[in-house]
């Protein structure tokens, strides 16, 4: 059977079109709640939220389907995807349910799940709720109804939780800090989590009015972070999205650091206290400077598919802790169950007080090999993977990059796309050679 509604992160869409609409939502968590049921007599779920205005709207919504079927709610209002993580763990709930659509515009919403130790639920769960939405609903009776609740205090047990991942004997004082939040689920608790732990805090797209979550402002508009780095003098930029589970970072010069060297600095920072580190996990696009980097350390390196939830799948498998993307989903599941971009930051954070070194500096020998990405349309029907001239031309490529090179093609996930990626040590060579495959692919 294969999934119908839930994609590799949860329920996503437009608000108001299927399947976001209120009436989807309350059958969902019905659905959810009888699931629930099967194994625990009284479930208990929290919800969380980011900015969006449809959040009202779709945690009614939820509240009630959960409540139908018997199922007690935790409301804890806005809060980043990663501290409703947390607190289902930290609360012994059942489950716990993030309202949001990540890095999307306002008119985006969507529903995921955390499981009880707050990690992100196997497709068998899945697709055992997808069976259950479509049997009719089973309302219980009235002395079985769900109650709600508000846990008032959740974003100050969450702030409490990201400080006690950043060293004891460390602290951010003298540092001048610029926090973007995406005007989005962090916006109350980014830079408090920086503040208490000794920085000066410059805040930036901390004012959310439910219509300008990630408008030009986050980790995908970083050029905000950079302007206002250099506008503030700051020492260090820091840029969530909208659920503030990714991270990009900007250093005093206002260079942009993505996630994939990101994810190189926090390993740096374990092996320099000495901490074995038998292996580490990108996706199929981390650059391949960092893998060379890693390698050049002793470390193994294993790529994943594209996302978040297949970094964890591989960490899982090799019983790794640190992985992620350059997108800014990054993982230590030595400190968290799942992606948290404030976590992530500390982390970063904690490298370069620990050294006395700036990002640039323990990244100096770590040069990013030149990407080239050329999106080709397919037309009708267009059997691109059955294409002998394009695999003949692929391997004369690979043949010329040789070690200090890779070809990577694969589809869209969402659109009738062919990505073609080519990288090198060299920007003109990794240019003209995903052309060549590019113009095959279209001959």
């Amino acid at each position: 059977m294969s999934r119908h509604y839930f994609g590799t992160d949860g329920i996503r869409g437009t608000v108001g079109q299927a399947p976001i609409t209120p009436d989807f939502v309350l059958r969902l968590a019905h659905a959810v709640g009888r699931v629930l049921k099967r194994t625990e007599a009284k479930p208990v779920v929290l919800i969380g939220k980011d900015t969006r205005i449809s959040g009202y709207m779709l945690e009614s919504a939820l509240e009630s389907g959960f409540n139908s079927a018997g199922v007690d709610v935790v409301l804890l209002g806005p809060l980043p995807t990663p501290g409703v993580a947390y607190l289902t763990r930290a609360q012994r709930a059942s489950l716990g349910v993030v309202i949001s659509a990540s890095h999307n515009p306002y008119p985006d919403n969507g529903i995921k799940f955390f499981s009880a130790q707050g990690a992100k639920l196997p497709d068998a769960w899945e697709l055992s709720v997808e069976a259950a939405l479509e049997e009719p609903a089973v309302w219980v009776d009235s002395s079985a109804l769900g109650k709600t609740r508000r846990l008032d205090d959740a974003a100050g047990r969450y702030i409490e939780f990201c400080k006690s991942t950043f060293a004891n004997d460390l602290t951010l004082k003298s540092l001048r800090i610029v926090v973007d939040g995406a005007h989005g689920a962090a916006y109350h608790i980014a830079p408090k989590v920086f503040h208490e732990l000794g920085a000066e805090v410059v805040a930036i797209g901390c004012s959310p009015d439910g219509l300008n979550i990630n408008d030009h402002v986050g980790a995908t508009h970083p050029e905000a972070l950079v302007a206002a780095v250099k506008h503030h003098r700051a020492d260090f930029g820091v840029a969530l999205d909208g659920d503030a589970d990714r991270l990009l970072m900007v250093d005093a010069q206002g260079r942009l650091y993505n996630g994939d060297e990101l994810l190189y600095l926090m390993t740096s920072e374990r092996l320099s206290r000495g901490e074995v580190v038998p292996g580490v996990v990108g996706t199929l696009m981390t650059n391949m400077a960092i893998e060379v980097a890693l390698r050049e350390r002793g470390l193994d390196f294993v790529r994943a598919k594209v996302g978040d939830r297949y970094v964890l799948e591989a960490l899982i498998a090799n019983n790794w802790v640190l992985g992620g993307e350059g997108s800014g989903h990054l993982l230590a599941l030595d400190k968290h169950t799942t992606g948290d971009g404030l976590i992530s930051a500390l982390q970063v954070l904690q490298t370069c007080v620990r050294s006395g070194r700036t990002m640039a500096e323990l990244l100096q020998d770590v040069q990013l090999f030149p990407q080239t990405l050329i999106n080709v349309r397919l037309t009708p029907g267009q059997d691109w993977q059955s294409n002998t001239l394009l695999k003949s031309v692929q391997l004369e490529v690979e043949a010329e990059l040789g070690k200090t090179g890779r070809v990577l093609i694969r589809p869209s996930g969402t659109e009738p796309l062919v990505r073609v990626m080519v990288e090198a040590k060299d920007a003109a060579q990794a240019k003209r050679c995903a052309q060549k495959l590019a113009d095959t692919l279209k001959a």
